[in-house]
């Protein structure tokens, strides 16, 4: 990832339990994320992308926030809304691009699409089109840490309909008995695929289904990157000592459609209004009015990381295009065969 630091003056209290240099990277990282977003959103109808997309447009504050928390051999488990956690985890932005394109550089050698990304060098261990896949996987890498006696912390990051599925609850069952190191992360958007929250549960409140276990769970406000920075930061520290799991229920909201760019279908499916309440909180605007308002960044500062992170998508799709596609030798690569099916 890029590293972008600016001088910065005294930060008011509100501020000084974020170091000034972090704050920037939140709101860098941040704008990484819904850059790259919306460029793929632009490119996508051209149909060039042999992969379905799931865009993170409007819940960047969440996998920012958690993995700003986390060493680089810390796992992370993801699902098929994956590109801000792959980034925010540090991942190769020219490797994630290729992927989407299914070229030969892409971070899964163009065999996963964007719903499969890993890279298990930042310890991202790969993510799941399956809704709740990613969940006990979590917990096994936990367990093996565990056992290693590693001291990592291990991340599953899941939507709400994933903490309906009965593996979930499996899932939690399991860390809270042998107390292993893992943070689930649900991004609560509200939505499963159209159907809203308020149509499958008696409550929103998912963190009562954490709390059934015994599982220390709080909400936070998944527009807010700093509430998520600093609660993630408690969580972390309580996983990283050992004391067992942790939950987060991160309460944001997707801007586009389940999948693939725009939200054609909004108006049969979303409350009226609904939108443009959570328009107006847009988790990188309200980071960067808090700043300028401390005088922790000037426009044109802003400037100038816009202009930065422009040439490096520029640069990023150029590679990702250009890159040569899997060869005929590529179809029984990574491919195991048993005597039986030869």
């Amino acid at each position: 990832m890029i590293k972008f630091s600016i001088v910065i003056s005294a930060f008011r209290p509100q501020f000084r339990s974020v170091p000034g240099a972090r704050l920037k990277e939140l709101l860098f990282s941040m704008k990484r994320i819904r850059g790259v977003e919306l460029a793929v959103e632009a490119e996508y109808p051209k149909d060039e992308m042999k992969t379905p997309v799931h865009l993170c447009i409007g819940q960047e504050a969440v996998p920012v926030g958690v993995c700003a928390n986390l060493r680089q051999d810390d796992y992370v488990l993801s699902n098929h809304r994956s590109h801000g956690h792959y980034l925010a985890k540090g991942g190769d932005l020219k490797a994630m691009l290729a992927e989407f394109y299914g070229r030969e550089t892409g971070c899964s050698r163009g065999h996963g699409g964007s719903m499969h990304l890993i890279d298990t060098a930042v310890g991202l261990l790969g993510s799941s089109a399956i809704v709740g896949g990613g969940v006990p996987l979590a917990v096994g890498a936990a367990l093996a840490s565990q056992r290693l006696g590693q001291k990592r912390v291990s991340v599953a990051f899941f939507g709400d309909a994933a903490s309906e599925e009965g593996t979930t609850y499996e899932s939690m069952n399991l860390a809270r008995l042998w107390k292993l190191p893992v943070l689930f992360v649900c991004e609560n958007n509200f939505y499963s695929v159209c159907s809203h929250i308020d149509a499958r549960q008696h409550t929103r409140q998912v963190v009562l289904r954490a709390r059934a276990f015994d599982i220390p769970a709080v909400r936070v406000d998944g527009t807010d990157v700093l509430d998520v920075h600093r609660k993630a930061a408690a969580a972390a520290a309580h996983v990283r000592r050992g004391k067992g799991p942790y939950f987060l229920e991160c309460q944001s909201y997707r801007w586009r459609g389940h999948a693939g760019p725009g939200d054609p279908g909004a108006e049969h499916y979303r409350k009226p209004g609904e939108t443009e309440r959570w328009l107006k909180r847009c988790p990188i605007r309200l980071l960067e009015k808090r700043l300028l308002a401390e005088g922790a960044v000037t426009a044109e500062d802003i400037q100038k990381m816009e202009t930065i992170l422009a040439g490096e998508i520029r640069e990023a799709f150029q590679f990702a295009q250009s890159s040569p596609l899997p060869g005929p030798e590529a179809l029984q690569q990574d491919l195991f065969f048993s005597e039986r099916t030869l």
